[in-house]
């Protein structure tokens, strides 16, 4: 009987270990990972998951509190060494045996963010949005792309979890009783004082004093660092347009960090940039008007007078469209034809990919100067065919008749 129960025991074990998901398994990290990327992938998943973010999901704030037990549990080199050793139960008798007990997930999320572990809350300060501006080529904007930029920021200082002290300890600040305001009194005149209330200059309004200053932040309780963000193209998505980062901008324990705002802006052409073939092509000269592309086609007198052409266009996305005109067919100088569908995408259009229209300019080049075999055979060609129509270009044209000779001076 008490063989079968210890077999029975040893079955179960292994299934509640399983139970438990994989600490770096949940924050998405490698079990080699460095501690900036640990601290990133709490980061992301922490302000995701928060609860203030998914209210009523029990589900979600479950997750919250587990990726807080697990940060905290791969942040220490101790308590991650026994987890890759010995797994949730390692780290389950270790805390049974007296050692520190997994703390509050809001309290690691403030020493992250500030504001008390909570995003909105009535009354609570809120810090100033980062605005930036990032360009990108006409090309991205119609297929879609994905870009990284880094940006410097303020964070909260990890080494000292933004108490500004390398032991932790604060001290009252002597000066205002730790209410980082005091009285000041300014006579007048004789007899006439007026009282003003300012920020203490000892404790710089915090209240506190700190005796060991943490070396990494200086005791100012924050650092710059940079972040990686990654920027996400949607096709069609108008220049212009403001991508908001929630709670990315500056951090301080002071406040909640406020947003990150991102404006994507078109890039100005530029010729030969590309990888690939069509990059250095027809697609670095298109011109974007909503979600309308424009194209200026040139032609020669020839082409534009007797037809039989064919020109390929490449596309942004390196597809070709095809313009041509048949023998015969004329083309007037500054006429605009118009290619259904071969515009920009609609942005986040809901019945499925829908296209503006390419808007195609035709500009005709005259030559500079013919010799005389040339110009004698054109004018006879224009002179035949002008008699046989029997176009008046001085009538057809509207003008007044030329005064006669001798009848007064020619208008300027």
């Amino acid at each position: 009987m008490l063989f079968k129960l210890a077999w029975l025991l040893l079955c179960v074990l292994p299934l509640v270990a399983l139970c438990a998901e994989d600490y770096y398994k949940l924050l998405g990290i490698e079990k080699n990972a460095s501690d900036r990327e640990l601290k990133k992938a709490y980061r992301t998943l922490s302000k995701k998951y928060h609860p203030d973010k998914n209210p009523g999901d029990e589900s979600v704030n479950q997750k919250f509190v587990e990726i807080a037990e697990a940060y905290e549990a791969l942040s220490e080199p101790e308590t991650r060494k026994i987890y890759d050793q010995y797994g949730h139960e390692g780290l389950k008798q270790h805390k049974e045996g007296g050692h520190r007990q997994g703390g509050n997930p809001f309290d690691l999320f403030s020493r992250f963010f500030g504001g008390g572990g909570h995003f909105g809350q009535s009354g609570q300060r809120r810090g100033p949005n980062m605005e930036v501006r990032v360009a990108v080529p006409l090309r991205d904007f119609y297929n879609g792309a994905e870009h990284e930029i880094a940006l410097e920021k303020q964070a909260i200082c990890s080494s000292c979890e933004g108490s500004g002290s390398e032991d932790g300890k604060t001290d009252t600040c002597g000066k205002c009783k730790g209410h980082g305001m005091i009285i000041q009194k300014a006579q007048l005149a004789p007899g006439i004082f007026q009282q003003m209330q300012m920020q203490c200059d000892l404790c710089g309004g915090k209240g506190t004093t700190i005796q060991h200053k943490c070396k990494t932040c200086g005791g100012s309780r924050h650092v710059r660092e940079v972040e990686t963000f990654t920027v996400n193209i949607e096709k069609g998505m108008p220049k212009g347009a403001r991508i908001n980062y929630e709670n990315e901008g500056d951090e301080s324990p002071d406040y909640v960090a406020g947003d990150l705002i991102v404006q994507v802006v078109e890039k100005d052409p530029e010729l030969g940039k590309g990888d690939e073939k069509h990059d250095r092509t027809d697609g670095t000269f298109f011109r974007r008007k909503g979600n309308d592309l424009f194209w200026r086609e040139v032609l020669s007198l020839r082409e534009a007078w007797l037809g039989d052409w064919t020109r390929n266009l490449t596309h942004l996305d390196g597809h070709t469209v095809q313009l041509s005109r048949k023998r015969g067919q004329v083309i007037q100088p500054n006429s605009v034809e118009v290619v259904k569908n071969e515009g920009m995408p609609i942005w986040r259009h809901e019945d499925g990919p829908e296209y503006g229209n390419l808007h195609v300019e035709y500009t005709v080049i005259l030559p500079d100067q013919m010799d005389k075999n040339m110009e004698k055979d054109f004018w006879n060609t224009w002179d035949k065919w002008r008699r046989k129509s029997g176009v008046d270009l001085q009538k057809d044209a509207g003008r007044p008749a030329p005064a006669a000779a001798g009848s007064g001076h020619d208008e300027l």
